[in-house]
């Protein structure tokens, strides 16, 4: 009669080291289960990441040229007759105007860097040109270049999570 510890002993000898193939087979389901659950996921966070850069980008913008138009109401930048008091170019919140009422002819900044439209395909441009300009004289239906920079919206044909095309932003 063979001992019990000697059958157990050779069923040890017998079993190499390793996983079966079941178990790996069933160790991978469960990874690409996991990998499709998560995979749609740090999508939407990507996309919501763009979206919140895209707001904050617009709010710098749209600040800054409302200062400047402020600036120009209060008589610190000079103004000919018939424009509109927005700025010409985007750059100019950037590198600044000159200040009239200042004696030392100093400048105004309105912007240390215009921020890039997150959305913008081609990273070679620069930033001021990732973004579509709308004059003062242009309707927001049909927004378009001008004299001066009124309002800023992406060139983007995407729609936000909220169901809102981006350039209605």
């Amino acid at each position: 009669m063979i001992s019990r510890n000697y059958t157990l002993h050779l069923w040890k000898l017998n079993r190499q080291p390793g996983f079966t193939l079941i178990e790996l087979l069933i160790t991978v389901s469960i990874v690409a289960t996991l990998a499709s659950i998560a995979l749609p996921m740090a999508e939407l966070v990507v996309q919501r990441n763009k979206e919140q850069e895209l707001q904050s980008g617009l709010r710098q913008i749209r600040g800054a040229i409302d200062a400047y138009r402020q600036a120009v109401e209060e008589g610190h930048i000079a103004k000919a007759v018939g424009e509109s008091g927005y700025p010409k170019l985007l750059k100019d919140l950037v590198y600044g105007v000159e200040k009239i009422d200042d004696p030392k002819k100093g400048k105004i900044y309105f912007l240390r860097q215009i921020p890039r439209d997150p959305f913008a395909q081609d990273s070679n441009v620069p930033a001021e040109q990732t973004w579509g300009k709308r004059n003062y004289e242009s309707s927001p239906d049909s927004p378009h270049e001008g004299t001066d920079v009124f309002d800023v919206y992406t060139l983007s044909n995407g729609v936000g999570l909220n169901g809102i095309p981006y350039r209605d932003w």
